[in-house]
């Protein structure tokens, strides 16, 4: 068979997976139960770049995911402040714009 007519190969579930690191996280691809240990070490990675507004991308759906990330912000201590919703240009009420603490990296 043709290496081009392969199937890609299965990505290991175990293996963690590189996210650029942006502004703008947007959660769509994760369950619920992976923000507590997505969150902080994408806000940690930011931190690092020098990156201290991001926007979350939560989505509207039934608010179940934008609970929980919200919940996870108030305890997270590199969170300055956030603010939801994001403005209609940055996502509404699907986004939470997050303020990081420069120095708690």
């Amino acid at each position: 068979m043709h290496p081009a007519d392969q199937d890609p190969p299965e990505p290991n579930p175990d293996e963690p997976v590189k996210i650029p690191i942006t502004d703008t996280l947007d959660l769509h691809t994760f369950r619920p139960n992976e923000i507590g240990d997505l969150l902080p070490d994408y806000f940690g990675e930011c931190i690092r770049h020098g990156i201290l507004a991001v926007r979350v991308v939560h989505g509207k759906g039934t608010g179940t995911l934008r609970a929980g990330v919200h919940r996870l912000l108030n305890q997270l201590p590199e969170v300055e402040s956030w603010q939801w919703p994001a403005g209609e240009q940055s996502g509404g009420w699907g986004a939470t714009w997050v303020y990081l603490r420069p120095d708690a990296a």
